[in-house]
């Protein structure tokens, strides 16, 4: 069964806005979302049973995803409080585990969750299905060449993998709702709250051995986009769900991206007034060998890490500008100084926020 908690004090509703779903409403993304769409929405958030609640501005129901019945029991609440006419869907909810392990979960969850969820959905007036895919499903580049919503699709391990397979059960299975599937980039803001820009950040840092080396092309790199533009871009979509195609995929990312080396030498000029060495190391002599030991000592870095060093992904993101006008304000370049100075002001904190297991240094 679906257990509900309504959060809001009562007459506080205007029911003359439209009602939008959250799924995932208690994470990152979905706490800022409830937030910003709240202004102009009636919100309900779903979320697992446990996690902490969203925002006062939604009203919560705990379901599990997994589950037919739960997902039933859950739209049931929502029909009885706001009735069967649902404007959007925005389902952030999905597996996510940066180990690179296989898992079952990425099909329990996040696929066959997804296809649980539409499924209910088929019973209500819903305009839009919002989904949150990721710029991983695509075919690395080459610095310069943009990666355009048609480009070929090469997902390299479980979760963009499950993102290709549950963007396939939503074009299928979707009926007569319109579905945007946004494949976003890697989402961070002045906090950190990135597991690899918070890591690379940790290395240096610390003064890690491990900092100096990089088993890739150092003039690659991953797309980035801040937390208030992937936001901005979300409300964009809801807001204009009558005027964007039945189905449509867009990219959300910055129109930059920034290297490895780029980012570890504006990490150490900002952290120590000087570049930071970074020397290219050989994917085999990374993964064989005594230096390699070292190497992998880091418990953030993995083999499969080193097996993909070399991917490049840099987006093309003039749908979103058409589409939504839609184009990030921030950069992440731009943003790194905020991110180094909360760093230096309260690193405990820091180290916390972005869940670091804190150096000896500072666990005292």
């Amino acid at each position: 069964m679906a257990n509900v908690e309504n959060r809001t004090e009562p007459g506080a509703r205007d029911t003359d806005k439209e009602l939008v779903i959250v799924t995932g409403s208690s994470g990152l993304i979905g706490t800022a979302l409830v937030k910003r769409l709240a202004e102009r929405y009636r919100i309900v958030g779903f979320d697992n049973t446990g996690y902490p609640f969203p925002p006062k501005e939604a009203e919560c129901v705990c379901y599990d995803i997994t589950s037919p019945e739960s997902i039933q029991s859950a739209l049931n609440r929502v029909e009885y409080g706001y009735g069967k006419k649902i404007a959007s869907v925005v389902h952030l909810a999905a597996y996510y585990d940066f180990s690179g392990e296989p898992s079952n979960l990425y099909e329990k969850i996040t696929v066959n969750g997804t296809r649980n969820l539409l499924d209910a959905l088929q019973n209500y007036e819903v305009d839009q299905f919002v989904f949150s895919s990721t710029n991983l499903i695509y075919k690395p580049t080459t610095p310069g060449k943009k990666i355009s919503e048609d480009s070929p699709l090469e997902p390299k391990w479980d979760y963009p993998e499950s993102k290709v397979d549950t963007e396939e059960v939503i074009s299928k299975e979707r009926g007569d709702m319109k579905a945007v599937l946004l494949r976003i980039a890697g989402v961070y803001d002045e906090g950190g709250h990135s597991i690899p820009i918070a890591h690379q950040i940790q290395r240096i840092y610390q003064r890690q051995f491990t900092s100096h080396f990089y088993s890739g092309d150092i003039t690659h790199g991953n797309v980035f986009v801040h937390l208030d533009d992937l936001i901005d871009s979300i409300v964009s979509t809801v807001d204009r769900r009558h005027q964007l195609p039945d189905e449509v995929a867009i990219n959300i990312g910055e129109p930059e991206t920034p290297s490895y080396q780029e980012l570890q030498e504006t990490i150490g000029c900002l952290l120590y007034g000087k570049e930071w060495k970074t020397y290219e190391l050989p994917a085999p002599l990374a993964k064989t060998g005594a230096f390699a030991m070292n190497l992998l000592g880091d418990p953030f870095i993995k083999p499969w890490m080193i097996d993909r060093a070399d991917d490049h992904y840099e987006l093309d993101i003039s749908r979103a500008r058409t589409l939504l006008d839609w184009q990030p304000k921030h950069r992440l370049i731009d943003t790194l100084p905020l991110i180094i100075s909360k760093l230096k002001k309260d690193p405990i904190q820091w180290y916390r926020e972005n869940n670091l297991d804190l150096p000896s240094s500072l666990d005292k």
